[in-house]
């Protein structure tokens, strides 16, 4: 029996299906609308041969590759900034991407990604959602200090944005339409507090730190929801060879490229998963403030650099103690991680 491969181009509203057999030779190739009936009824009379279906990892992969796992398919996920396509083609398409990844899966070259579990997938979104709404509750603390710094002159600080009742601007301010904007600013940010309590309410109910990740609270600064955050985003630490890779998913390591001690341009700065690298920068914040090891190692730092450097290389030394307590499943030790 000859061994099938399969790539998947996916786009917002259609699919680029394409298998091939041992050889390199393309026996089916088609665009499907996508619906999940249609591309596992297109599959099914490979399905015996099929060593693999190749889904391109795109912003919507969920339905598709839950829907072809549930039918008995083979599913692995294409790690698409690590592809390569040859060098030199003239021209390229959909249908030639689809191929491409069947092909890279036949030569045994194709860089995968992580398909997170369905079951912890939804509450991990949820907490991913709390983060947006986190980073827009900010954006809007700001915009408030900054139409207040403009028409006063004076900078009010972060407290005393978030203790403004909305009917307070006409108090302060001799504009009323200035006045209107940031009272307008104060609701939305209120109801954005609302929301986010809402939510961290939720995900505080749904799951629970397991046993392997409740020593991730031992590290100054990490409690409930960003022990969660690096739960849920991590998934198995198994998955990482070294601390180096975790450190590097995790958007603490630098991307500089160098010859001869010059810069030479820099790599994809996107590479890694962007929550973990707020979760941990977040941590960073706090953790000098209950740890005397950090605080002084940041101030170091700090002096040496500036702040956002110092921030983010403790949130590098967190990451690579996080690693190791999750892999070691051992507490925190801060003469380790900062000696």
């Amino acid at each position: 029996m000859t061994a099938l491969y399969c790539g998947i181009d996916l786009h917002s509203n259609n699919s680029v299906v394409v298998v091939m057999d041992g050889a390199g030779k393309v026996v089916y190739r088609r665009r499907l609308e996508n619906d999940l009936q249609r591309i596992q009824q297109a599959l099914a009379p490979y399905r015996q041969e099929l060593s693999a279906v190749v889904v391109e990892s795109t912003f919507n992969w969920y339905w598709l590759v839950d829907g072809l796992l549930e039918v008995g398919h083979r599913v692995e996920l294409a790690n698409t900034t690590a592809i390569q396509q040859y060098s030199g083609l003239k021209h390229t398409d959909d249908t030639s991407d689809a191929a491409w990844l069947a092909e890279m899966r036949r030569l045994g070259i194709l860089p995968t990604g992580y398909i997170y579990p369905k079951a912890e997938r939804a509450v991990r979104d949820l907490l991913r959602k709390r983060a947006h709404l986190v980073r827009q509750r900010t954006a809007n603390l700001v915009s408030i200090q900054n139409l207040m710094q403009r028409n006063t002159g004076g900078r009010m600080k972060s407290e005393a944005v978030k203790a403004l009742a909305p009917e307070q601007p006409g108090q302060l301010l001799e504009n009323a339409d200035v006045a209107l904007a940031v009272a307008a600013t104060v609701r939305v940010r209120q109801c954005l507090d609302t929301e986010i309590a809402a939510l961290e309410k939720v995900v505080l109910e749904r799951v629970k730190l397991r046993p392997e990740f409740i020593k991730l609270k031992s590290i100054p600064g990490v409690g409930d929801i960003l022990g969660l955050t690096i739960m849920l985003e991590a998934g198995t630490i198994g998955r990482f060879p070294s601390v180096g890779n975790f450190a590097s998913y995790c958007r603490c390591v630098n991307s500089t490229k160098l010859t001869n001690f010059k810069k030479k341009g820099a790599g994809n700065v996107k590479n890694g998963n962007r929550y973990l690298a707020w979760a941990f920068v977040e941590a960073a914040n706090f953790a000098p403030r209950y740890s005397a090891p950090i605080q002084r190692f940041y101030q170091r730092k700090q002096a040496r650099t500036n702040a956002v450097v110092a921030i983010k290389t403790v949130a590098h030394k967190l990451a690579r103690a996080a690693y190791y307590i999750l892999r070691d499943q051992v507490a925190f030790d801060v003469s380790k991680a900062f000696a």
